[in-house]
């Protein structure tokens, strides 16, 4: 529902949240737990241009989940508050500047689910594989995911140890083909008793926020384990997050068609209206030897074949218990061009074709000492702009 609080006209008394280009405007106002420097105290706040306001008076806590928990009308009314709070002519409050504080987790997170929902991906690394038949035949029919490891989740800025592990028959070590791949996540509530589906129509309610996940993976360490059952090791040794959480609620003039079916889904998936976001996504690297980052992939979460509805309807059509501050991620985004690929993998076509950088270095995959940063952010005429921030980590040797 779209209402006075994602008017483009609107503005704080926050300057730094009124420059053109801010991922945090006053339309936005993601939540984030946080510390300030010097200080043992944990809050939750909400962002607004370069710094955040402390919404302790609201949000009790220590984490995002009881906020999660609460009903969609609930947190559609405290967004409304803080909007209302800082708008232009509001009374001042106390404010700490993003720069002086030390972002944490946003929740404590229960379970993490990881789709494979962009086609485009699927069909490419597919092609890789099974040039004859890319696509598995319950592809377009199911939402394919797979259980993560929620232990080992880290937050944005968290170095990346090169992980180790089975590389082929009798042959153990580091692993040689470490890459990124560029996720929206979605923080999930209220949730549903356990036998209980959450039907197609009320998927979207138990979905509080988004953030971006980067999903690390050891493309060798993959390829010899991951059958008959699955990514293991290869990806449960890091998945990173960006620290604020962007609502649903600020989502919503941003909402699009989602990508048409050639096959029929069953009636538990079938969703009706603008199910889809227009998020854009990019990838960016640094090299060890680079003084600035470089955008080496665009892609938009539009063009996935199934959406975040879909994949809450669908972890819970068997009676799957969802919590407050479950994450479930979307899987590599990606797109119908060589620049809309995800991840390393796509990008270099399983390290045959080099990428080659401004600076005259090459990758196939990640190499100790890069820096990955994953960048989101919504855009359309009549609309502010509404950024995720930003997702970083850079790989140490093991």
């Amino acid at each position: 529902m779209i209402d006075e609080t994602h008017d483009s006209k609107r503005r704080s008394w926050v300057e730094s949240a009124n420059l053109d280009g801010c991922d945090f405007p006053i339309q936005n106002l993601p939540l984030g737990v946080f510390r300030v420097q010097g200080e043992n105290r944990t809050r939750i706040g909400v962002a607004i241009g370069d710094d955040i306001l402390d919404v302790g008076a609201w949000l009790g806590g220590n984490s995002l989940n009881a906020y999660f928990a609460l009903p969609a009308t609930q947190r559609r009314d405290l967004r409304r508050k803080w909007s209302i709070t800082l708008d232009r002519g509001a009374t001042k409050r106390p404010l700490y500047s993003q720069s002086q504080c030390e972002m944490l987790m946003p929740a404590v997170v229960g379970d993490y689910t990881d789709f494979y929902a962009s086609i485009h991906h699927a069909t490419t690394v597919g092609r890789m594989f099974r040039p004859d038949n890319p696509l598995l035949p319950n592809y377009k029919h199911v939402p394919i995911a797979y259980h993560g490891r929620s232990s080992s989740l880290v937050l944005s800025g968290t170095p990346v140890k090169r992980p180790a592990g089975q590389l082929g028959e009798g042959k153990f070590g580091p692993t040689r083909e470490l890459d990124y791949e560029m996720e929206i996540g979605a923080f999930l509530g209220p949730g549903n008793e356990l036998g209980k589906p959450i039907p197609i129509g009320e998927a979207q309610q138990h979905i509080a926020g988004v953030c971006l996940v980067n999903d690390w993976s050891a493309r060798d360490i993959q390829r010899w384990e991951y059958q008959p059952l699955g990514p293991f090791l290869a990806k449960n040794f890091a998945t990173s997050v960006s620290p604020w959480v962007v609502t649903i609620e600020a989502l919503e003039p941003f909402r699009t068609s989602a990508s048409t079916h050639d096959v029929a889904v069953l009636p538990y998936l079938q969703e009706s209206g603008e199910s889809a976001f227009d998020i854009t996504v990019e990838v960016w690297l640094r090299t060890r030897t680079m003084t600035e980052s470089v955008r080496i992939s665009r892609a938009n979460f539009r063009d996935m074949y199934w959406t975040l509805g879909q994949m809450v309807a669908h972890h819970t059509c068997n009676g799957c218990p969802l919590r407050p501050g479950d994450l479930i991620a979307s899987g590599t985004v990606s797109g119908p061009e060589k620049e809309n690929r995800g991840c390393l993998l796509e990008m270099t076509w399983k390290g045959t074709e080099p990428l080659r950088l401004p600076n005259g270095e090459e990758r196939t995959f990640l190499e100790d000492g890069d820096e990955v940063i994953l960048t989101g952010y919504c855009q359309r005429d009549g609309f502010a702009r509404i950024g995720l921030g930003s997702c970083r980590g850079s790989i140490v040797a093991g």
